[in-house]
C-alpha cells in the first residue's frame, strides 16, 4: 500500500527571479499554480491528505481532460466541490496571506532538503527517503501494471548509485489537454 502525504512545491516560485515574489506580485498576476497551491494548504488543514489527494485529482481533471484554465477562480472552486469540499476555501485560502507564508516555506522546504527541480517530486520513506521527478508516463496503466511500475521506480530511486533514466517520447501523453496543443502546434506547421 503507498500512503501519500502531501506538501506544496512551486514551480512559479522555484523559477522566479532570484526565488522571491512578493505576495502583492502573487495576488496581482493570475497565478495559477499558486492559488491553487495555497488552496491545497487549506484543504490540507481541514481535510488533510486525503482530501488534498481528492482536490488534486479534481483539477486534474478539469484542467488536463476537461480543458478548464487552472488560473480561473472559478474552476479551483468547481473542484473543491467536485471532491466534496466547500467552495469557499478557496476565498478563505486567498485572503489568508498566512497561506502564502507557508507555501513558500514548504516550498524552499523540498527544495533545500531533496533538491527539487519539478512537479510532481516524490520523496519516498515517509519523507526521509530519495526524492525522484517521475516517472512521467503516456497513459496510466492497470492497477497491476501500476503496482509493478512503482516497484521497479521506487527499487531505482533507493538504488544509490543511479542517478537518472530517460528516453524519448514512444506514445502520446494520453490527455485531451496534450492532444489540443498538438493539434495547435501542427496547424501552425
Amino acid at each position: 500500500m503507498v500512503e501519500v502525504s502531501w506538501r506544496c512545491f512551486s514551480l512559479e516560485l522555484h523559477n522566479a527571479p532570484e526565488r522571491t515574489l512578493t505576495l502583492d506580485e502573487a495576488q496581482a498576476e493570475p497565478r495559477k499554480g499558486i492559488r491553487m497551491l495555497r488552496t491545497a494548504l487549506a484543504v490540507r488543514d481541514g481535510a488533510g491528505d486525503d482530501g488534498v489527494g481528492r482536490f488534486y485529482a479534481a483539477l486534474g481533471t478539469r484542467t488536463w481532460d476537461g480543458l478548464e484554465q487552472l488560473g480561473d477562480p472559478e474552476v479551483v472552486r468547481a473542484a473543491l466541490t467536485d471532491s466534496g469540499l466547500d467552495p469557499a476555501l478557496y476565498d478563505d485560502a486567498i485572503a489568508d496571506p498566512a497561506t502564502w507564508k507557508r507555501l513558500q516555506e514548504e516550498c524552499s522546504a523540498v527544495r533545500d532538503r531533496v533538491g527539487a527541480f519539478g512537479v510532481a517530486t516524490i520523496v519516498l520513506d515517509d519523507g526521509d527517503g530519495p526524492a525522484i521527478f517521475g516517472p512521467v508516463i503516456s497513459s496510466p496503466p492497470d492497477d497491476a501494471d501500476a503496482i509493478e511500475l512503482w516497484r521497479h521506480v521506487s527499487w531505482l530511486a533507493r538504488y544509490e548509485s543511479f542517478s537518472e533514466i530517460k528516453r524519448d517520447r514512444t506514445v502520446p501523453i494520453d490527455l485531451e489537454h496534450a492532444r489540443v496543443k498538438a493539434a495547435k502546434r501542427a496547424a501552425k506547421s
